[in-house]
């Protein structure tokens, strides 16, 4: 059966731009033509936040494209519901960024796979790949 991904922002950010920096695994899960995955509208969110601070420079010509670039990628868009906000801000784990909340929310709730390297999110009950 193959793998349902749902890809933290920073692995998307290096799947397109620095692969090398993704475990193996991760490489190779994302790389699985059989894999489905899944971008987060929350991502394309905190790509924009970060960039609009000066977090991300040049991120704005990925953001232009980023519809396009997830296409290309065969990645599927994934919004954000009302029930996945409200199961994020009904975690009783710290995570102080509501990014990574909503993301293991999502990834709980829709029965995917986070792949993320952040070790915080081990706490949370969704099932992670790195």
């Amino acid at each position: 059966m193959a793998a349902t991904l749902l890809l933290d922002t920073h692995a998307l950010l290096w799947w397109l731009a620095e692969p090398e920096k993704l475990s193996r695994r991760a490489r190779s899960a994302i790389h699985d033509p059989a894999a489905d995955i899944f971008v987060s509208a929350a991502s394309g969110w905190e790509l924009a936040t970060k960039s609009r601070l000066g977090k991300l420079p040049g991120a704005e010509a990925l953001l232009r494209d980023l519809p396009s670039l997830l296409h290309q990628q065969g990645f599927r868009p994934l919004p954000v519901q009302l029930h996945h906000g409200i199961h994020a801000g009904s975690y009783t784990q710290p995570h102080r960024d509501p990014f990574d909340r909503l993301l293991a929310a999502q990834a709980e709730l829709e029965g995917l796979q986070l792949v993320s390297v952040d070790p915080a999110l081990a706490a949370f009950p969704c099932r992670l790949l790195w």
